[in-house]
């Protein structure tokens, strides 16, 4: 069993709008069904939840209603009404209500440890393959397929532009990335876009997703992108023309790193 919390505290407690996440929690959910999980509770975190004791937090909840006997825990965890308790004290507790404690300690890829602050910072410097290392599994984008201007369509790369509900999801650095996705049952592969299309005076941010060997209808789809490497910035050309011959050597440049794959 999982115990998790949504929405993120910051979002509660601060009214933290600027707040960005890596997962949605249903990737999260999706992620968690992945690896076997057999319960997932997703508590509510309310101000009236950040005030509870670290002992009620415990007694009223780990014990009485989910009666916990057994927790595996990072090592930097911290909870009760102004994360005054760690897992020192969690230890403890589980003396007093007779569950056992196990600490997770710092995992580390090549003598680095990992965070989710260093995720966040690869995903927002462009870093696909630091984040991807760190994460596990390739970072992912869910949205909905909605109309664009079809500006793709005429320069022959038709794209679908992923509408993401969920504000609070972290957005990687804007440029052109080599993905995928399972349309169907089958995983196709492609590029994608992230940004303001400024050879055509762009004003709003998009995500434009171009499918290689796809002649599909996609509106209204969910859609899971999973993002593999990143190939350039974005960048303003001088023309339609040497925009459609720069999409040639994305697509180039994406076939080769597929190959290597």
């Amino acid at each position: 069993m999982v115990l998790t919390f949504f929405p993120h505290p910051r979002m509660v407690l601060q009214k933290d709008a600027n707040i960005k996440l890596l997962n949605t929690i249903e990737e999260k959910t999706k992620i968690l069904k992945k690896i076997g999980l057999d319960y997932l509770i997703i508590h509510p975190f309310t101000s009236d939840f950040s005030r509870l004791s670290a002992t009620e937090f415990v007694r009223d909840l780990l014990v009485i209603e989910l009666q916990a006997k057994k927790i595996i825990i990072g090592y930097d965890h911290r909870f009760g009404r102004n994360r005054t308790a760690n897992i020192n004290d969690l230890i403890t507790f589980g003396g007093t209500f007779d569950f056992e404690v196990e600490k997770i300690s710092a995992q580390e890829i090549d003598d680095v440890s990992v965070s989710s602050t260093k995720i966040r910072k690869a995903l927002e410097e462009g870093d696909i393959q630091t984040a991807n290392a760190y994460l596990g599994y390739k970072y992912m984008l869910t949205g909905t397929v909605k109309k664009g201007k079809g500006l793709g369509r005429q320069l022959n790369f038709p794209t679908a532009n992923l509408n993401i509900e969920e504000t609070y999801k972290l957005i990687p650095k804007n440029g052109v990335y080599v993905v995928q996705s399972k349309i169907n049952g089958t995983i196709v592969f492609g590029m994608m876009n992230i940004g303001f299309n400024p050879t055509v005076s762009g004003t709003k941010k998009t995500i434009e997703v171009n499918f290689f060997d796809l002649d599909e209808d996609l509106y209204d789809k969910k859609l899971q992108i999973d993002i593999i490497d990143r190939i350039r910035d974005e960048h303003k050309f001088e023309s339609i023309d040497a925009l459609k011959e720069q999409l040639f050597k994305d697509k180039e440049t994406s076939l080769s790193i597929l190959a290597e794959l």
